[in-house]
């Protein structure tokens, strides 16, 4: 398997229309792929943006050739999963073999519009593997030409198939970051999908998954292993600094995040975050080689698929440095 250095549509950030042109621009560069987040608000008010991830991914198809996929929906409050699956149907029919499926259990921040009761991270896990058990039932029984109904424990699905089926499924690749979730994702996904994490983290990750897809009789080997990372670079590091505590201060925010509720909640804790705070959880660098020898190590570790996001406005700058200095000096 090749690598693959994709280009992150930040969505929370951007217009969708300035979102596809640079997923564009990106790809003129040697980006290859594109992850676009699908997000009802954005993290902080200064973000400024979240358009429907569905409508860009289709824009994302006609203007760009690389693979692409929501990173992550979750299909489990504000959807069922039977829509999930129909869009995903819809948007790998219309693009063949470019889209794959990335499935989270989902944050309140997106979730809980809806007005559902939000339940503790054990139940938002147990919700999305039944949401992948539907989706891939859908699609398996679609792709045969059957109906499929479910009756489990949160969701129901009556007596149904997608009509409109890609001649392949597209993957599902799963999004975890514990090791319980990770075997149970092995167990049922095509593929795993990260943020950037300490190494040894995910090393432990990379093993359970491996145990989850063994037990489910297959080989590992080549299962796709993607991951999004989160990047401050700028001409100088005064700069790539100030962009990283004003556009994505969530990134130096060591607690979970998945039960806050709104973005101006976000904004008066990122009053509290320091510089140091992004310290391991986030490159702020001027220097291109900083940031691909960070980039390389993950490479190093087994990921084939790997996501960049510049969190600054500065993308069309950082595309061209990236695009120059950084993505053809990396190799698996």
């Amino acid at each position: 398997m090749g690598l693959t250095i994709g280009y992150v549509a930040e969505l929370e950030q951007f217009h969708p229309t300035e979102a596809v042109e640079l997923s564009a621009y990106a790809e003129q560069h040697g980006f290859s792929g594109v992850m676009a987040a699908d997000h009802f608000q954005p993290w902080v008010p200064a973000q400024g943006q979240s358009p429907f991830v569905w409508n860009v991914l289709t824009a994302l198809g006609e203007r760009t050739t690389g693979d692409m996929g929501p990173g992550v929906t979750a299909p489990t409050f504000r959807w069922h999963p039977a829509m999930v699956a129909q869009a995903s149907a819809t948007l790998a029919a219309m693009y063949p073999g470019r889209h794959w499926l990335g499935l989270g259990s989902g944050e309140a921040l997106n979730e809980h519009i809806t007005a559902q009761y939000w339940p503790e991270a054990p139940e938002r896990i147990n919700r999305m593997f039944e949401a992948i058990d539907i989706i891939k039932k859908l699609f398996s029984a679609s792709l045969a030409g059957k109906d499929a109904k479910h009756a489990g424990q949160f969701y129901k699905l009556e007596s149904t198939r997608l009509w409109t089926m890609p001649e392949e499924a597209p993957e599902i690749l799963v999004a975890t970051g514990g090791p319980v979730t990770a075997k149970r994702a092995g167990k049922v996904a095509d593929g795993l999908i990260t943020v950037g994490a300490p190494l040894e983290k995910i090393s432990m990750l990379f093993g359970k998954f491996d145990e989850g897809v063994r037990e489910s009789g297959r080989d590992p080997e080549n299962m796709p292993r993607a991951l999004q990372i989160h990047l401050s670079w700028a001409p100088t590091d005064e700069e790539a600094l100030a962009n990283a505590m004003h556009e994505w201060p969530n990134g130096g925010m060591k607690f979970p995040k998945a039960d806050i509720r709104s973005p101006f909640e976000f904004e008066q804790m990122a009053k509290l975050v320091r510089p140091e705070d992004f310290e391991g959880r986030m490159v702020i660098s001027s220097d291109p080689d900083v940031h691909r020898e960070a980039i390389q190590k993950y490479v190093d570790l087994g990921f084939d698929r790997v996501y960049l996001h510049n969190v600054g406005r500065n993308q069309r700058e950082w595309i061209e440095v990236f695009g120059r200095d950084v993505l053809p000096k990396l190799s698996r």
